[in-house]
């Protein structure tokens, strides 16, 4: 019998409607997949290829533990105790008497949040016989000695995806949730849910499945995201240069050029209006500028790094010193742009131009040396196999891109998901960082050849005259120019140890401070939320634990730090600049044509 409940959310013509749009779905994407296998007939099939090294790695790993039986049998009986303190912590919860977990849930996993994970034995056993199972696989994988630094790291990274992957809380009969709410609706969520997997499995046509993060119809660019006023004053075929409108009647002589990276969008930099980083530093009278690079395509595969640099951060500095008049200017950049700002402060520094009057550095990585868990997709097997197929296409495809960095968070970028999407049948909520995070664009395969090669497997760039660009080398270590590093302590694209210890291979003037959160959010983090706090340390030890260890916490936003250490550097107050009323015309209104070019095709303008 129905409950009143069920019978309240029952609605006939409803569950038509989505038995109805399974069935159309479901026939398009058959329809796909037998063209698709009509073509693949007459082509001979493919031998596997262990592009990614997990096969090899995990091989050795095994050959590696069988070889050391007594360890192999340590674990079992570790994990023999686990099992059996949680089997009398079970039947003591069931006589009404609740003990300490056997396995807890780590700090940060939302996965199991709902309360039935801890009220409900049932659900509560399942939890902590899964996190048992995970620690202990975890660790034996993890320990297994003789494996080499690059195989040790895929065995662990690839281990945990899997674990992640057999969580209880992505199936629909062990997640005391999606239960819940199959109860409640009378199914409806699972028919919503495999509605939402067709559309998803849609977009990748039939053959990827691309999991909607965000309701992206909740924003448009130039209105609630990418909003802040401004002009196109300059383009080349790689970038668009764009100015924002004054909110102050003077603004510091020294403009403030942002130069981000051309890994998705520049509106990382400015999203709504409450944490726009470039509406903020407009209203604290910067003239800011910043570089809104081309999602480029097959035209563009043989444009390099050293293309990225001239028609990129140094085209953009000359023509933000020809808009505003200014002699010189101070530089922001962010991840990948903060790697082409470093390498522009070298060559600048190689040719005795004076053109930048100080640098900020946003999680940068400019020594790779411990560059993180991205070194589990870079090494010299896999960055081959990436080279052919980005020699067939002449760019890497920004879904692939895509993926890389989503697998790095699998749990929260991947999984919550899955189980929002396809069991809650829910639809995704509107997150401005995941719109960019979807926004994302291709990589020149040219340029991105050298960046992997030069920068995370021979890591040239701290090295004196490691690269050249222009038939000039450059050395990092001559550069003089006044330095500000920001990195974020949770940050898994950019570690904080390593970012810090880019900022000693200059001899600069230097100040480092570390946000909290990680590397989008920690960045994106206005005064407005007051959210996270950072660290300083005056004293710059060479050790990163020792800076650390010497810091001084601060609540709130790096954001009001960065203003006090800029301001120095500002070089005095001026009338306010309005866009295209100098010598550079007006283009176009921000946020400009560039960056609304999708990969799917579409424009978010």
């Amino acid at each position: 019998m129905a409950t009143e409940q069920q019978r309240k959310t029952f609605d006939p013509v409803e569950m038509m409607q989505l038995y109805a749009g399974i069935s159309r779905k479901s026939g398009e994407l058959m329809t796909r997949s037998l063209r698709k296998m009509r073509g693949a007939c007459v082509r001979p099939p493919q031998p596997f290829q262990d592009e990614l090294g997990i096969r090899s790695a995990f091989s050795e790993a095994w050959a590696r533990m069988a070889s050391d039986p007594l360890q192999l049998a340590h674990t079992h009986v570790k994990a023999w105790q686990d099992y059996a303190a949680l089997w009398k912590n079970t039947m003591f919860d069931l006589g009404g008497l609740k003990l300490d977990p056997v396995a807890e849930v780590p700090k940060g996993d939302r996965r199991f949040r709902h309360e039935d994970w801890q009220n409900r034995f049932l659900f509560d056993t399942i939890k902590q016989s899964y996190l048992i199972a995970a620690r202990h696989l975890h660790k034996a994988l993890n320990g297994v000695h003789g494996l080499d630094e690059t195989e040790a790291m895929k065995v662990d990274f690839y281990t945990r995806q899997y674990i992640d992957a057999l969580s209880p809380s992505n199936f629909a009969l062990t997640n005391p949730e999606v239960l819940k709410e199959t109860a409640r609706t009378g199914g409806k969520n699972l028919l919503k849910g495999f509605n939402n997997l067709l559309d998803d499995l849609g977009r990748g046509d039939g053959a990827k499945l691309r999991v909607k993060m965000v309701d992206d119809r909740a924003f448009k660019l130039g209105v609630n995201i990418a909003a802040t006023p401004g002009k196109v004053v300059f383009q080349n075929d790689l970038m668009q240069l764009i100015q924002f409108a004054p909110t102050t009647k003077t603004v510091y002589r020294r403009p403030v050029l942002v130069v981000p990276p051309w890994i998705n969008k520049y509106y990382v930099l400015d999203m709504r209006a409450d944490n726009s980083f470039v509406r903020w530093a407009v209203a604290q009278g910067h003239t800011v500028f910043i570089v809104s690079w081309i999602n480029p395509d097959a035209q563009h595969a043989g444009k390099t790094f050293e293309d990225y640099l001239n028609q990129g951060t140094l085209a953009a500095i000359d023509a933000a010193l020809k808009a505003t008049g200014a002699p010189d200017l101070n530089l922001v950049a962010f991840c990948l742009g903060g790697t082409l700002a470093a390498s522009t402060l070298g060559y600048l520094t190689a040719k005795n131009q004076k053109r930048i009057a100080s640098t900020t550095f946003l999680a940068t990585l400019i020594d790779f040396k411990q560059a993180g868990e991205l070194q589990v997709f870079i090494d010299e097997k896999q960055v081959a196999a990436l080279e052919k197929r980005m020699k067939q296409r002449g760019y890497l495809e920004g879904s692939e891109m895509a993926t890389t960095f989503n697998m790095l968070r699998a749990n929260d970028l991947i999984w919550s998901f899955v189980v929002n999407n396809y069991l809650m049948g829910r639809d995704p909520m509107p997150f401005d960082l995941l719109y960019w995070n979807a926004d994302s664009t291709r990589m020149p395969a040219a340029m991105h050849s050298f960046y992997l090669r030069n920068m995370y497997l021979n890591n040239l760039l701290c090295e004196p005259g490691g690269l050249t660009f222009n038939n000039t080398p450059i050395d990092l270590s001559k550069v003089k120019t006044p330095l500000y590093f920001m990195s974020t302590i949770e940050d898994h694209i950019a570690p904080w140890k390593t970012v810090y210890a880019g900022s000693r291979v200059f001899n600069s003037p230097v100040r480092f401070v570390l946000g909290g959160s990680g590397h989008i959010a920690g960045t994106v983090n206005s005064p407005v939320a007051n959210k996270y706090g950072y660290w300083t340390n005056e004293k710059l030890s060479d050790n990163a634990e020792a800076w650390l260890d010497g810091a001084t916490q601060h609540p709130g936003s790096w954001w009001t730090d960065w203003q006090q250490w800029v301001d120095k550097h500002g070089g005095g107050k001026v009338a306010a600049r309005v866009p295209g009323k100098g010598k550079l015309k007006a283009i176009e209104d921000a946020p400009g044509s560039y960056v609304s070019v999708r990969l799917d095709g579409k424009t978010g303008v």
